[in-house]
């Protein structure tokens, strides 16, 4: 495993739209596992792809309760809203409000391809909905509700 060098705002990398994984193979599970240990590295809950600089559906995220990783994901079910802060670790020292869902199930394959759901909800559900708009293209910085001043996080 290794830790891979974070892609930061500003790169067009992180606009991109992600292809699909179609290969389950040793290519893949090396990334799962260097975006795992390059997640942790940073003290981030949640690691896309992109932000490796991979334009592929791929996602790790851990609140806490082990990695999961998520291959080629869905939204399958949106549920609640919590409006809480939220940060990226490619938008260093950033943070904003955000409104997301309080519960979210995703459909999405494991490391060899095999089709699983996963429910989650509060920071769980956060993670999903903010690492699968990264794989859209999409960053927390273009749905925030307001970006929060540097006295504000203390």
């Amino acid at each position: 495993m290794a830790v891979r060098n974070i892609v930061k705002e500003g790169d067009e990398v992180l606009r991109k739209k992600c292809r699909p994984v179609e290969k389950f193979d040793q290519h893949l599970w090396t990334l799962l596992d260097d975006m795992a240990e390059t997640m942790h590295q940073a003290g981030g809950v949640g690691l896309a792809a992109p932000q490796v600089g991979i334009i592929r559906r791929v996602v790790v995220i851990d609140v806490g309760e082990g990695v999961i990783e998520l291959i080629n994901p869905k939204i399958i079910m949106k549920a609640g809203e919590q409006i809480s802060a939220e940060g990226c670790l490619s938008c260093p020292g950033e943070y904003g409000i955000t409104s997301r869902p309080m519960y979210v199930t995703v459909k999405a394959q494991d490391r060899y391809g095999n089709e699983f759901t996963k429910e989650g909800k509060e920071l769980l559900a956060k993670a999903f909905c903010h690492e699968l708009d990264h794989l859209d293209g999409v960053i927390f910085k273009d749905i925030v509700q307001r970006m929060l001043r540097p006295e504000e996080l203390e």
